[in-house]
């Protein structure tokens, strides 16, 4: 892993600019931003495995930067976030922490810490990797977790659509291939179809559509479908799967000044924007109190940051279908910006019929550069977050992550703050936040990325097991983020001067964090 972070930052520049090419986006100063950040995360990634195994190394296990303790239901918590003064800096108020599965002990859940390490030698086992084709750090992320936490040989599958980064990939992470841990394959369905039932294949990770495992699994088309029902999957081996979602947000109504409404208006803004609408974490579904009164300010503040920003190449196959099925359901709907050629307008529908329960905006994950609005009646505050939690476990596909906003000033009132609480305990999703872009549950690695357990393969919903996880949890059951409600000026907003340099200093601290580095980070802070 060492060799491996000073390999990929000799190619670091090559990979964001591969990533910058096929996606159309030079000149676009923000979402070059992205794929620096991508990259610093990457590095953060091998960084904080590297760390644990010292950490095995030294103790046995890998060491928690918090405190772990018992909440009131009983259920183990592990404090994972901040992992160091830098986090603190650069992510200044932000926490995560790790609810396990119900029923474990606090000595259980640190028995069963890096649990391959502790077992006895056994028979290898290849995993076949099919690799996410959207958000480039998906990919170490899947098939790092598979070497260093599960123990398994990898044999990674690039999704055509990012087969460019192979390559890449080949020569930042050599270190594995060179000594056969580590294995790229290119193609598209006939031969991953091949990989799949592969004798030699023991295990298989997707990180993709929920489409494309059922396809795997029971095969294409009215016959698979048929086998699906008649519970006849065509492969008998382990399948983990990332399949994405149908992402709420929850807007807790409060006393929102009208700077907060503008800001929070950018920042919805952003989190759409953001790797263009083609992410498993995207925003999906906004749901708001029907009563509130600044509802129509916080969405006529989206539009209008979205008004402003730059249009994207609709890259990812299906898009621009995908995008005609939601205007052809809801044709009164808000589009921004001005699209060339290949490019889609972000596209807002407002007013979605809460009580439609089987609307395409609540069923169908749009993957394109497109979210929605909906409203529920409720008598009080309270009454609204109860109410909100149901409709995104009940009616919403998928049980990736979602995303609950509250203003401070609410949360003094204890009915309010204990609904809050509830609402955090009850969500079924695998990571819920307050008061941050769902990515954050992301990059933070120490947390577990992956759905709510309990999914089948019969309804896989947003998959099964997860990834990242570089602390080696055992049996994690969801990640919990939380962060100030702040409106303070943000360096990377949609209207940052400089987001990219920004992003280019992050990915050399997480790269080797320094105090020397900071002074250089906050200037650039400043000067955006």
């Amino acid at each position: 892993l060492d060799q491996i972070l000073l390999d990929l930052h000799d190619v670091g520049e090559e990979w964001v600019a591969a990533g910058v090419q096929a996606k159309g986006l030079q000149g676009n100063d923000f979402a070059e931003m992205e794929e620096w950040a991508g990259l610093a995360y990457i590095f953060r990634n091998i960084r904080l495995l590297a760390n644990s195994l010292r950490d095995i190394r030294r103790s046995g296990r890998p060491q928690i930067p918090g405190l772990i303790d018992t909440l009131p239901n009983g259920q183990v918590r592990a404090q994972v976030f901040p992992v160091d003064r830098y986090d603190s800096m650069v992510f200044s108020g932000m926490t995560a922490e790790v609810w396990m599965q119900p029923g474990l002990t606090r000595a259980e859940v640190l028995q069963d810490q890096a649990w391959f390490y502790r077992q006895e030698p056994r028979t290898g086992i290849v995993t076949l990797v099919l690799g996410a084709g959207n958000v480039a750090m998906l990919l170490p992320a899947d098939f790092l977790y598979k070497l260093f936490v599960e123990g398994s040989v990898v044999l990674l599958k690039m999704n055509p659509v990012n087969d460019y980064l192979g390559p890449i990939i080949e020569k930042g992470f050599r270190a594995l291939i060179d000594r056969g841990f580590l294995r790229i394959a290119y193609g598209g369905a006939q031969e991953g179809n091949y990989l799949c039932h592969h004798p030699s294949v023991d295990q298989l990770h997707i990180t993709g559509s929920d489409k494309t495992f059922d396809a795997i699994l029971f095969g294409p088309g009215a016959e698979g479908q048929k086998r699906k029902e008649e519970r006849r999957p065509l492969i008998d081996k382990r399948f983990t799967s990332e399949l994405g979602n149908v992402t709420p947000v929850i807007v807790v109504p409060g006393p929102w000044t009208p700077e907060e409404i503008d800001a929070w208006g950018e920042k919805l803004a952003r989190w759409l924007v953001l790797a263009g609408g083609f992410g498993c974490l995207t925003p999906r579904v906004i749901i708001q109190d029907a009563g509130w009164q600044h509802r129509r300010d916080l969405t006529d503040a989206i539009g209008k940051n979205l008004a402003a920003v730059q249009t994207r190449e609709a890259y990812y196959p299906g898009a621009h279908q995908r995008h005609e099925e939601f205007l052809t359901a809801h044709p009164r709907c808000d589009q921004h910006g001005l699209p060339a050629d290949g490019h889609l307008p972000w596209t807002l529908i407002r007013d979605v019929d809460a009580a439609n329960t089987d609307d395409i905006c609540f069923k169908n994950e749009a993957f394109c550069s497109l979210f929605a609005e909906t409203a529920l009646p409720a008598e009080d505050v309270p009454s609204f977050i109860e109410s909100a939690v149901s409709f995104a476990n009940e009616h919403l596909w998928g049980n990736l992550t979602a995303t609950i906003i509250v203003h401070p000033r609410s949360l003094e009132d204890p009915q309010i703050a204990r609904a809050v609480d509830r609402a955090v305990a009850d969500l079924r999703y695998g990571t819920v936040l307050l008061n941050q872009y769902a990515g954050l549950g992301f990059i933070a690695m120490t947390t577990p990325w992956g759905a709510y357990p309990g999914n089948d393969i019969y309804d896989i919903q947003s998959g099964t097991d997860v990834t990242l996880n570089t602390l080696m949890f055992h049996s994690p059951q969801k990640t919990v983020v939380r962060n100030p409600f702040t409106v303070s000026p943000d360096p990377l907003s949609l209207h940052s001067k400089n987001a990219k340099e920004i992003a280019k200093r992050l990915a050399e601290m997480q790269f080797k964090p320094s105090p020397w580095k900071v002074p250089g980070m906050l200037w650039s802070a400043i000067r955006s």
